[in-house]
């Protein structure tokens, strides 16, 4: 008795997932509850087990795209299958070949006959021809099909042997590009092809504006050197730059309330919590994982979360609760080298701060000019719901607190 294995559902808004990687072979003995296959849906990669002890017949193959539901392969009862060679085609086949092989061959007779006829001289024709020093080729023959009679042989007057064709002079050839040229065709992933269709409706159906500023990093950078080996004693992971982002963001939006907020049909709703997402770049495409009530997480936490959920995305283990959601965003570009973008909102939502390179650069400072690590940061924003006061104040709020960390931890 066989078992036939369904994809499952995975979550309310996917109706459909590809077959992403076969764990196990057809006809491979697998135990109950053993990984047989990978299913990738357009926000998460989910792994499918074997619902009872027997041998696996495949029925789907990689790269399908299958609806929930439909059959991906089944189980049956009993040892493994020995892995049986395929047996070669039968030769019983060989006279059908050969009787494919006639009509070639009778083709190839039947226009080796015509060649001949229509341009070969018959032999009594091809040796007056020859005592005549004149080539046949230079003959119109007047018999069947153009054949060359002894008539025409007789009649043939010796002329200028014909002149052989001259060959065309080569044309140069264009110089040949260096290096490859080769062109290869991959079919988009569902992840690639839902971030692709969402940053187009974002573009299409937001009034997306960016503001800009820049923020001088010298204090944290000094306040995490002074602190970050008693801060990983503690904590056991170490201080970075995301956690004093994330609070900043989290304090500038109780005081700019509609950056943390989003638009639902005529309504403005806005949140008394900050579930931060932070874009993560994954082996299949850029994700963007949460962190739930950021604002009443210490630096600690912030930091432990960010690495929890950054090793998932690399591992391809999120589940689609910690990708759902959001009520602001968090991109650091700064990490490939980006010294400036103009990060495009992840809708619902209605606000993004984006985050890039430090480069140590002059500025002036009471009145002298100095060397400082700079950062520029930009917040991309719907214009629908935040005002450009709201939006300069927001991101003017997040420098002052950036620059003065102290702000961050006493809450002014």
């Amino acid at each position: 008795m066989s078992l036939e294995i369904k994809v499952p559902p995975v979550g309310e808004s996917i109706t459909e997932v590809v077959l992403s990687r076969w764990v196990k072979n057809d006809g491979e003995f697998v135990e109950m509850d053993e990984i047989i296959a990978e299913l990738e849906s357009d926000k998460a990669t989910f792994e499918l087990t074997a619902e009872k002890a027997g041998t696996l017949k495949i029925v789907a193959s990689e790269g399908d795209t299958l609806e929930i539901g439909a059959v991906v392969c089944s189980i049956e009862e009993g040892g493994a299958a020995p892995a049986a060679a395929k047996e070669e085609a039968p030769k019983a086949d060989a006279p059908a070949a050969d009787k494919a092989a006639a009509p070639v061959a009778e083709k190839e007779s039947k226009e080796s006959v015509d060649s001949y006829a229509s341009g070969t001289p018959s032999p009594a024709a091809g040796k007056i021809l020859a005592e005549k020093g004149i080539d046949a080729a230079n003959v119109k023959g007047t018999g069947v099909d153009g054949r060359i009679t002894k008539e025409d042989a007789n009649n043939a007057q010796a002329g200028k042997p014909a002149a052989k064709a001259e060959a065309p002079k080569a044309v140069a050839a264009p110089a040949p590009v260096a290096g490859s040229r080769n062109e290869r065709a991959e079919k988009m992933s569902p992840l690639r092809k839902t971030v692709a269709k969402r940053l187009v409706a974002v573009k299409n159906e937001t009034a997306m504006l960016t503001t800009f500023n820049e923020v001088n990093m010298k204090p944290i950078m000094d306040l995490r050197a002074k602190y970050k080996d008693q801060f990983k004693e503690k904590h056991g992971v170490g201080l970075g730059f995301m956690s004093f982002f994330t609070k900043a963001v989290c304090e500038a939006a109780k005081d700019f309330p509609a950056v943390n907020a989003r638009i639902d049909g005529d309504q403005i709703i806005f949140n008394d919590f900050v579930d931060v997402s932070i874009a993560v770049s994954a082996p299949k495409g850029l994700v963007v994982p949460i962190i739930r009530n950021a604002e009443s997480m210490s630096l600690a936490q912030i930091e432990k979360t960010v690495i929890e959920l950054a090793t998932k995305a690399r591992d391809s283990k999120l589940t689609i609760e910690e990708m759902t959601g959001g009520t602001f965003t968090i991109t650091n570009g700064g990490v490939f080298g980006s010294m400036m973008s103009t990060p495009i909102i992840n809708a619902p939502q209605s606000a993004i701060l984006g985050m890039h390179n430090i480069i140590e650069r002059p500025i002036a400072e009471n009145k002298e000019v100095v060397i400082r690590p700079m950062m520029y940061i930009a917040l991309s924003y719907d214009h629908r719901i935040i005002d450009g006061r709201e939006s300069v104040g927001f991101l003017v709020r997040v420098k002052q607190l950036l620059e003065d960390p102290a702000r961050l931890l006493l809450g002014v």
